[in-house]
């Protein structure tokens, strides 16, 4: 390849990875702003979440379309096809992490009137009491993740084999919503280490993702219990039920980070791995 191409296809990529990173910039803000539509039920900003969806829509096609332009003129090799595809992977993930977002602010415009403010505040109570405790070395908490993860893993596995416990002990769980903000803190957190990853070609980094999203799948069991729970005690199941699909949404989207770390991995060492089995 002469220098003149190379240039070129070094400015094409370049602009790629700029396309990435203000996707992945949209896609962040959204999660954000639909959990804060949710913990504060403001369906002006649940709708602005909605209609920023398009946009984040609108930047995949584009970044499909310049892969797709890269591919047919400039016919890359080795790991420059592989940062091509893995582009065009990521924004498709990162678009469908978008929907999430989004169907987490339409079910926040299906609870307006509801009640839902004993269970905002004690949510937001719990937050702003771990927020005070929280150390600021985030490493910390990575750290911890397989030590704390033990007890809430023996936990799942007597909630699995007792078939969610639907009963006298489970009937005494209170659903705590404040376990859905910290899933999407989680999430956006894997969410930006991936783009990261991605920019920096970084296979470390990418494979620890997977190990965050082993403990929002914890959260996500928990919090499936807990609901299970409450919609047996109860006359009313709309809350507990729109919270469940919430939480959905957010053990969707690590479920699709990973798969973004998954091809990090693979543009970097031309290696196709299940990188959760490192970690089971």
């Amino acid at each position: 390849m002469t220098q003149l191409k190379r240039a070129l296809l070094d400015s094409e990529l370049d602009e790629l990875n700029r396309s990435i990173l203000s996707m992945g910039s949209l896609v962040d803000t959204a999660i954000g702003h639909a959990i804060e539509s949710l913990m504060s039920v403001d369906i002006a900003q649940a709708n602005a979440v909605i209609a920023g969806d398009a946009e984040i829509n609108r930047l995949r096609f584009h970044i499909e379309e310049r892969a797709y332009v890269i591919l047919a003129t400039q016919q890359p090799m080795a790991r420059d096809l592989r940062t091509v595809i893995t582009a065009m992977h990521m924004a498709i993930e990162m678009e469908r992490i978008g929907d999430h977002a989004a169907g987490i602010a339409r079910i926040v415009t299906r609870l307006e009137g509801m009640p839902l403010p004993p269970l905002l505040l004690e949510a937001q109570a719990e937050l702003r009491e771990e927020a005070a405790a929280e150390t600021p070395d985030e490493s910390v908490d990575d750290e911890n993740d397989d030590k704390a993860g033990i007890d809430e893993m023996a936990l799942d596995n007597e909630v699995g084999n007792s078939g969610l416990a639907l009963g006298d002990e489970a009937s005494s769980k209170r659903l705590k919503l404040a376990r859905l903000p910290k899933m999407a803190k989680r999430a956006r957190s894997m969410f930006n280490r991936a783009i990261a990853a991605y920019l920096e070609r970084d296979v470390e980094k990418a494979m620890a993702i997977v190990k965050r999203d082993r403990k929002i799948n914890r959260q996500y069991r928990k919090f499936f219990a807990e609901a299970m729970a409450e919609l047996s005690s109860q006359n009313v199941v709309e809350i507990p039920t729109y919270l469940l699909w919430i939480a959905h949404n957010l053990e969707r989207i690590g479920d699709r980070t990973t798969n973004m770390a998954e091809r990090i991995v693979f543009m970097v060492t031309a290696q196709y791995t299940e990188v959760l089995e490192e970690y089971e």
